[in-house]
């Protein structure tokens, strides 16, 4: 017969005065450790849109899907809590480091609907109004603008995006048929803008 050996007689009579060594769970809130990594969550004051999330997603949970066709044009960024593994690539690459950001929890993801284990984001897009593609997110744009500082003024597109976020010029979106001299100071893409140039 195996007689236990005095650690073991010595935790057990710690268990018996101190009480069980798990937590507390249903009764007390676990709390994690400080730098615990839980699931990603969007700050929608923070994140600008720019897709650096969707990027770098390790296992692609992360999705952005563009809707042109709406008024006005919409990005939605959405993570999918059901395949992350809450790896931290997307608050690593996040450009503005508080767009998306892990937190201590995981108690939201106890569900019964998968559907409901997900996190999202919108944000406005800015079209080009020459051609009418895509340049990119309102909020990123302004971002950028503002990270330049005065160099912004050397971009027409940067310099409008400062001054639409400063509400001193608004955002109208109409597609020009033909490009002409005047229509430099529009936010346009780079090719329209190397059109202009080269044509006038």
């Amino acid at each position: 017969m195996r007689y236990p050996k005095i650690r073991e007689l010595i935790e057990a009579i710690k268990a018996l005065i101190k009480g069980p060594y798990t937590s507390k769970f249903p009764f007390k809130p676990h709390v994690p450790p400080e730098r615990y990594r839980g699931q990603p969550v969007y700050n929608d004051d923070e994140c600008v849109g720019c897709g650096a999330c969707s990027e770098v997603c390790t296992t692609g949970c992360i999705k952005m899907e563009d809707d042109l066709d709406s008024d006005p044009p919409k990005r939605k960024l959405t993570v999918r809590y059901e395949s992350c593994i809450f790896c931290g690539q997307c608050q690593a690459a996040c450009i503005t480091k508080e767009g998306i950001k892990q937190t201590n929890k995981l108690d939201d993801l106890s569900v019964f609907d998968r559907s409901e284990a997900i996190d999202s984001v919108e944000k406005e897009l800015v079209l080009c109004e020459g051609c009418g593609c895509l340049i990119g997110a309102k909020e990123h744009l302004a971002w950028v603008a503002k990270k330049l500082g005065p160099l912004a003024y050397s971009s027409p597109t940067s310099y409008l995006a400062a001054l639409k976020d400063l509400k001193l010029a608004y955002l109208k979106v109409e597609k020009s048929e033909e490009l002409t001299r005047q229509d430099r100071i529009k936010t346009l893409c780079p090719k329209c803008r190397r059109e202009i140039t080269l044509e006038t």
